[in-house]
């Protein structure tokens, strides 16, 4: 029996605001335990929630990015269910008119084509304490600096059909919100996360089959080896004769398996009910247009026009794009040279591999925009050879001097003065008449000889472009 694989996608991102979402104290990550907490924070009866406003900026940026319909009048809802890291005994969050509605991404799969992905909503919520249970050895202990933490969270459409479609569309989920600014997407702080809704059906059926869900993957590996894991297992099951319970499931990254956690609630569960202290976010035209005006230019917009304006390869530009700030310091580079080609080839294979290499982000790279553009355009006036430039670039990584100092104080700016070569190439073709007589005869590979020698006389300072021509003019004269 063939299969076809149903995938939803929850993802809840962590905003970057400064404070929490209805509470004045910081979020911001790292803190001592339970000392960034108010008595709203804890559960004091008497306490009332403050909406924080960048919450509803942020969440509105990133339904306007993923083509969403903006709800004009959205209320708080209260989930209702037990658990130590969360004292009110609720979790503000929205359940109808959430305020992001129906929009959709086009992802790009492995093969080039294209896929679209619906997002059913987008809502506000606020994040729960954490339960932490391998430090005592008896004990779970808790941690409430988190509670109270805005979140957004993102609820796909089930039509994710493969782990690697999972995988296009949280990597790119992470990098819209992070060219907004709305969310680190950092996973393994846990300010990105996903839990993934599974299930299989035959091939040709309508029907979905029962759903699991696999709650708090902190990975995009993770994902993918969860949601593959799970269709396996779900397949076993069937084909055995048996039947799928619908369950909440935790994925063991060192077994690499799922396991079961609870059974699975249903919305009537949380006895949700609109937040009697919260009144209704309504979204004013002048708001809306206000966003839409800081909106930056978006991750497939910028890959777009890297292909189309700059005549990048769809390889180069999405390379490039990945990362907001790394396309702007790309950018940046351009402002001073026009040499593109050159400059995405640096930019791919030196930078990066700094980056890579020293665990750096690119605010961090020590070299500026300018020296890099200095650097290609040395190159591109033909004053430095392809082997000076590799050493430039080093040493700019330990120095702040501009690269034409560094190459003049390292000896590696090339020779172009003819009264300077016209007697290394005349010595040259003097020491080698046999050569000179072949070339003249129709070998004229042999032209690749004369200019090696040449530049071993000059202890590889002589331009090996005007040595080519001065070459061929002596030999040919």
């Amino acid at each position: 029996m063939e299969f076809e694989i149903v995938v939803g996608l929850e993802v809840h991102a962590q905003l970057l605001t400064e404070s929490k979402a209805f509470a004045p104290v910081s979020i911001a990550f790292g803190g001592a335990p339970n000392a960034q907490v108010t008595p709203l924070c804890i559960g004091h009866p008497g306490t009332l929630p403050v909406l924080n406003e960048n919450l509803v900026r942020y969440i509105v940026k990133m339904g306007l990015a993923t083509n969403c319909q903006i709800t004009r009048k959205s209320i708080f809802a209260r989930k209702n269910y037990f658990y130590p890291d969360l004292p009110k005994g609720y979790q503000i969050s929205q359940y109808e008119n959430p305020i992001c509605q129906h929009g959709y991404l086009d992802i790009e799969l492995g093969d080039g084509s294209s896929k679209r992905i619906g997002i059913t909503r987008i809502h506000m919520e606020e994040d729960a304490g954490k339960s932490i249970h391998d430090i005592d050895p008896v004990n779970s202990l808790i941690d409430l600096n988190r509670a109270g933490t805005p979140l957004i969270e993102i609820v796909s459409e089930p039509d994710i059909r493969s782990p690697e479609e999972a995988y296009a569309y949280l990597t790119q989920i992470r990098q819209i919100v992070r060219y907004l600014g709305v969310c680190d997407g950092n996973m393994e702080e846990g300010s990105l996360r996903c839990d993934a809704n599974v299930s299989i059906r035959p091939v040709g059926q309508k029907e979905f089959g029962t759903r699991t869900e696999i709650k708090n993957l902190n990975s995009f590996r993770n994902v993918e080896r969860a949601i593959t894991y799970e269709v396996e297992r779900q397949k076993q099951i069937i084909l055995n004769g048996g039947e799928i319970h619908q369950s909440t499931l935790l994925w063991d990254p060192n077994r690499m398996e799922t396991r079961p956690l609870r059974g699975k609630e249903e919305a009537h569960d949380y006895r949700y009910f609109p937040d009697p202290d919260l009144p209704p976010v309504i979204i004013t035209d002048e708001f809306l247009e206000e966003i839409k005006q800081e909106l930056p230019e978006l991750p497939e917009a910028r890959f777009k026009r890297f292909v189309s304006e700059l005549q990048l390869s769809v390889k180069e530009a999405r390379i490039l794009t990945e990362d907001k700030d790394f396309a702007e310091y790309f950018e940046a580079v351009l402002k001073d040279s026009k040499n593109v080609k050159a400059a995405s080839n640096l930019m791919i294979t030196e930078v990066k591999r700094v980056l890579n290499e020293q665990n750096l982000s690119i605010e961090d790279f020590p070299i500026q925009t300018k020296y890099i553009a200095q650097l290609l355009e040395l190159k591109n006036a033909d004053k430095i050879n392809s082997s000076a430039l590799q050493t430039i670039f080093n040493a700019m990584l330990e120095r702040k001097d501009d690269p034409e100092t560094i190459a003049r104080e390292l000896n590696l700016m090339q020779v172009s003065d003819t009264s300077f070569l016209e007697p290394l190439v005349l010595k040259v073709i003097e020491e080698n008449p046999d050569e000179a007589k072949r070339y003249r005869e129709g070998k004229k590979g042999l032209i690749g000889f004369f200019v090696g020698q040449v530049m071993r006389q000059s202890a590889g300072k002589a331009n090996p472009q005007m040595v080519t021509q001065m070459v061929q003019q002596k030999l040919e004269s």
